[in-house]
């Protein structure tokens, strides 16, 4: 028995301690091949209040590569550091050290290239208190940088570092003096402490600089200029520069897509690594300013989502009238999903049993009608109240859930193991209620209805997308109109066929081959149960699938030991239930577990990298075409989709051709930055494909993906 138990228990002991080591380890270098980066800190006095405390992000590129500034110049993105930090410790702004500028072609850019440290300072509150056990400020940065050379690649790290607080953190001391040194140095003010007044005049498409309180050491000298406002200037255009007397002078041309017009800009201007900081007075009109480039609506629309989970605003539409035809024809459409053959493969048997009674086979398809009808208002309902209390969901929401997954695997178990004979609903429940089934098989048909919605839910069929996008905008009298629709479209083949007194003349009457034909429906349910075990594999690994395996086991011998008679029942059957609650116990939490980041790297597909909202801009701001595979393991277009078109040699070839990027968004598990995305499209569930251009809006093409339809998209220009 003790052996037993160490077996039963030793996942659940694995997983505690796999999860402990994960909350005591971390790390503070992400190396990759174009870049080291490093999290270091400086705190020569301890982390105290009024102490000097710092931290910062290290990063040293391989030669010809580089990251960038503040403001990036013509194309790329600044480093973007996000902190976790203590109750009474707040993370300053990053203190840029001076950027050089990299010319590349026709364009130019403000970077850094070799080692840069970018410093950033940490407030300690007067009242912050600090742990009594370990004695040490925890420090945890995710951050994000896009690393050019003739191309960019977005990069990310995790990073987590401890400091004592109590001594010194001075070992990289060296490093913090040389990004101190770097930083650019506010002018100097006049003897009575007045900061001198730098002004940039607004002429014949140009700025007229005048800075003043530069040292006297630079007088003379040719010196870089380094605007902080993006999108101003023409950085790579001529400009020219000299010396009034202490004034230095230039005139630098503005931007043709000019997007700002400042009141005051604030500049840097260096001599190699030194330089000085200036807020330069605005004199004069601007010109009216282009219209900005678009990176995408799509992605300015998530980005402006505020920390609440507010509603973003409708993404594209569609009119009422034409969401509901949409949702009609989905409907209809799902019916040829394989996810839904398994239900109508139990609808086949029972309407072959009605073939004679005209009656019940209309009272069977109102049942059904009415169970998958009433299914889809209460899931959408469902979905409405829960984005209105600011969770962010979407359609398919409830296969987002682990548990959720499991719990139809087992429900399609059962079914499977009643469809092949092995138990009779009848025999196992009380007599009561096995009469009562047998006397209202409008129940059984009302059920059916209840299942086919449950797992035909996560589908998206063409022509749904739209209609269930704009569905979540609406009030919610016509979005749960849209709803019943999309129930309606999926019940009306069964309901006209038990309406049609023609329809009774097409089916065989009912024998022996329908007990076989029952028999062979309970494969269609066991491939069903192993497709979920998969979808749960993607979302908890393959320790998880594996827990799921065993709990169906479990569950299939206890219901074999309730159909034996006499005594052997009651003792086998306690057993086995007894055996079952504790593989349960011990099981569960490795449901809900994340994969391990191995699993998760095993399942990386080829040139497809991660989705996030910073990835894709960070592409399309440095002219790269983005293609976004917004899917899911539970949704079988996506998957169908995913083995044909986007495995197509011809697409594959094409998209390399024209250097598209390729990300894919997983919404196996709810995520609510994916949901944002979709929303921000006009969409609340998957598939969705969006293919991203600089200067052009989001292009959404269709949920079941031609390879035509891809190779036109992308061979646009």
């Amino acid at each position: 028995m003790t052996a037993f138990l160490r077996l039963l228990f030793a996942p659940l002991l694995l997983l505690l301690g796999a999860a402990a080591h994960a909350q005591a380890g971390g790390k503070s270098v992400v190396t990759t091949e174009r870049v080291r980066a490093e999290l270091l800190a400086h705190a020569p006095e301890g982390v105290a209040p009024g102490k000097p405390v710092w931290i910062g992000l290290q990063l040293a590129h391989q030669p010809e590569w580089h990251t960038y500034w503040k403001n990036s110049g013509d194309s790329g993105l600044p480093t973007q550091l996000e902190w976790t930090l203590p109750p009474g410790v707040r993370a300053g702004d990053i203190q840029w050290p001076v950027p050089v500028k990299i010319p590349i072609g026709t364009l130019a850019n403000y970077g850094y290239e070799g080692t840069v440290l970018l410093p950033v300072p940490l407030e300690i509150a007067p009242d912050f208190k600090p742990s009594l056990v370990a004695q040490e400020l925890d420090v945890r940065l995710k951050a994000n940088w896009l690393v050019c050379r003739k191309e960019c690649i977005p990069e990310e790290g995790e990073f987590a570092i401890k400091l004592p607080i109590r001594g010194s953190t001075a070992g990289h001391a060296q490093a913090f003096e040389a990004a101190f040194a770097a930083q650019p140095r506010p002018v100097a003010t006049t003897p009575g402490g007045i900061i001198p007044d730098s002004t940039a005049g607004i002429a014949d498409g140009a700025l007229e600089i005048q800075v003043q309180g530069l040292p006297v050491s630079v007088r003379g000298k040719r010196l870089e200029f380094f605007p902080e406002t993006p999108e101003v200037i023409e950085t790579a255009g001529a400009w020219t520069q000299g010396w009034n007397g202490a004034v230095w002078t230039a005139r630098v041309p503005l931007s043709p897509q000019r997007s700002a017009s400042p009141g005051v800009m604030p500049v840097v201007v260096a001599d190699g690594r030194q330089g000085w900081r200036a807020e330069l007075k605005v004199v004069g009109t601007w010109p009216k300013t282009a219209a900005p480039a678009a990176v995408s609506p799509a992605l300015e629309e998530a980005l402006r989502r505020n920390a609440s989970g507010s509603a973003l605003p409708p993404g594209p539409g569609i009119g009422l009238l034409a969401a509901l035809a949409g949702a009609l024809l989905g409907g209809l459409i799902l019916n040829l999903m394989p996810c839904v053959f398994p239900v109508l493969a139990i609808k086949m048997v029972g309407f072959a049993g009605h073939a004679g009674d005209a009656r019940r086979r209309r009272v069977a398809g109102a049942a059904y009608t009415a169970g998958v009808v009433l299914s889809f208002l209460a899931l959408g309902g469902l979905m409405l109240g829960l984005r209105a209390a600011g969770e962010q969901l979407g359609w398919g929401f409830q296969l987002q859930s682990p548990l959720v997954v499991a719990a139809l695997a087992a429900l399609f178990t059962l079914l499977a193991l009643n469809l092949s004979g092995v138990f009779e609903f009848g025999a196992m429940l009380p007599s009561s209620v096995a009469s009562m089934e047998m006397k209202h098989p409008v129940g059984n048909a009302f059920l059916s209805g209840v299942l086919a919605v449950a797992i035909a839910s996560p589908c998206t069929a063409p022509f749904m997308g739209a209609s269930l996008g704009l569905a979540v905008t609406l009030p919610p009298p016509q979005a749960l109109a849209v709803f019943a629709f999309l129930g309606l479209g999926m019940a009306l083949p069964y309901l006209a066929a038990s309406l049609a007194p023609a329809a009774a003349r097409w089916l065989p009457r009912p024998g022996a081959w329908m007990d076989v034909f029952r028999r062979l429906m309970a494969f269609p349910m066991f491939a069903t149960v192993a497709w979920l075990v998969w979808v749960l594999g993607q979302q908890s690994g393959i320790d998880g699938a594996g827990a799921l395996l065993a709990l169906l086991v479990a569950m299939s011998l206890l219901v074999w030991t309730l159909t034996l008679r006499g005594r052997a029942r009651l003792a086998l059957s306690g057993l086995a239930a007894l055996g079952l609650v504790a593989l349960a116990w011990a099981a569960v939490p490795q449901l809900v577990q994340l994969p391990p980041a191995s699993q998760q790297a095993a399942r990386s597909d080829g040139d497809w990298q991660p989705w996030s909202v910073s990835r894709v801009e960070q592409y399309v701001a440095a002219g790269q075409p983005v293609f976004v595979d917004f899917t899911a393991a539970w949704c079988v277009t996506c998957q169908y989709n995913k083995k044909t078109t986007l495995t197509d040699r011809q697409v594959l070839d094409g998209l390399r051709r024209h250097n598209v990027a390729l990300l894919r968004a997983d919404w196996t598990r709810r995520d609510p930055a994916i949901t944002a995305a979709l929303s921000a499209l006009g969409r609340s569930g998957v598939p969705v494909y969006v293919f991203y251009r600089k200067g052009s809006p989001p292009v959404v093409l269709s949920e079941v993906l031609g390879v035509e339809e891809v190779l036109s998209v992308v061979s646009q220009q």
